[in-house]
């Protein structure tokens, strides 16, 4: 895994009757660190601005692994794992980061897409030599 996509902390308002962070928090977390991902391999704020283009998810996975408690430092590291001509498909590893231990991983699959005609387009060839460098730098397992 690489450098994190998003450090930040639980706080009290984001638990739930039982005590710990609830699901929609996980879920909040992670997309932050979709951007931060986004953003590595070019597509940053004002790329998308720019040329029309957005990114949608697709298909997410959420395995939750331990609890996260009010008061715990959260970091998430994103890898690459797959790049298609219109699509990305990438995976975060959520930890506590006192403990070290994995508190969830995500998985999800994003399309490049063109904001105006809602469909699909092809990544630039800068965007695609970006992740085909992340991709060759990264192991190939999960």
């Amino acid at each position: 895994m690489e450098e994190a996509t998003y450090r930040g902390t639980v706080y009290p308002w984001q638990c739930d009757h039982v005590g710990h962070m609830n699901i929609m928090w996980y879920v909040g977390k992670f997309d932050e660190a979709n951007w931060n991902m986004f953003a590595r391999l070019g597509l940053t704020p004002s790329y998308l601005r720019q040329s029309g283009r957005g990114m949608a998810g697709v298909q997410q996975n959420i395995t939750y692994k331990r609890e996260l408690f009010a008061g715990d430092i959260v970091d998430v590291r994103s890898r690459l794992l797959e790049l298609r001509e219109k699509s990305i498909r990438f995976v975060h590893e959520m930890r506590n980061a006192e403990t070290g231990e994995i508190a969830a991983t995500c998985e999800i699959t994003a399309v490049h897409l063109d904001r105006q005609a809602h469909k699909s387009m092809p990544f630039e060839d800068a965007i695609r030599e970006v992740a085909a460098r992340q991709l060759a730098a990264e192991p190939a397992t999960v």
